[in-house]
């Protein structure tokens, strides 16, 4: 379950670290943003143990990361299906931000395991800062301001 006391920080990266920041839980996601729905298919996809998975899972449904759908196959027990909501589909900035960094900074030898494409035009995308009016920025040329609620 997510740590209490991060979702009573003032600091919005340690509320979302709450949610997301257990081993697994943004390897969920990836998983899901490709079409990976059911229990079985994210253990074999991640190879994670069972109750870690469920854990995991339990807290993006009870933080509106996912939703529990259940179904059931012809002569089989009632399980579960997990979809991402609009907040889990939001995620998919982040993970592609991570695997961009990973890509440049620890490359794999044969290269990229995923490309992120544009669906309207086929072009590759990549994950940057965008200001108000809709021009990216370079990262070396984004200041990070401390408001008043910040903790000292």
């Amino acid at each position: 379950m997510a740590d209490v006391r991060m979702q009573e920080s003032t600091c919005s990266v340690s509320r979302s670290l709450g949610v997301l920041g257990e081993k697994w839980t943004l390897l969920i996601i990836r998983d899901a943003l490709v079409g990976i729905t059911r229990f079985a298919d994210f253990r074999q996809s991640l190879g994670v143990a069972a109750d870690v998975l469920s854990d995991r899972l339990t807290t993006l449904v009870e933080f509106g990361v996912m939703t529990r759908t259940p179904y059931q196959e012809p002569g089989s027990r009632i399980r579960h299906e997990y979809h991402l909501t609009d907040a889990g589909r939001a995620l998919h900035v982040v993970v592609g931000a991570l695997q961009q960094w990973g890509d440049a900074h620890l490359p794999w030898s044969d290269g990229p395991s995923i490309e992120r494409r544009a669906r309207r035009t086929g072009r590759p995308v990549h994950v940057a800062f965008i200001d108000d009016l809709g021009y990216e920025v370079p990262a070396d040329d984004v200041d990070t301001i401390q408001t008043d609620v910040y903790p000292q």
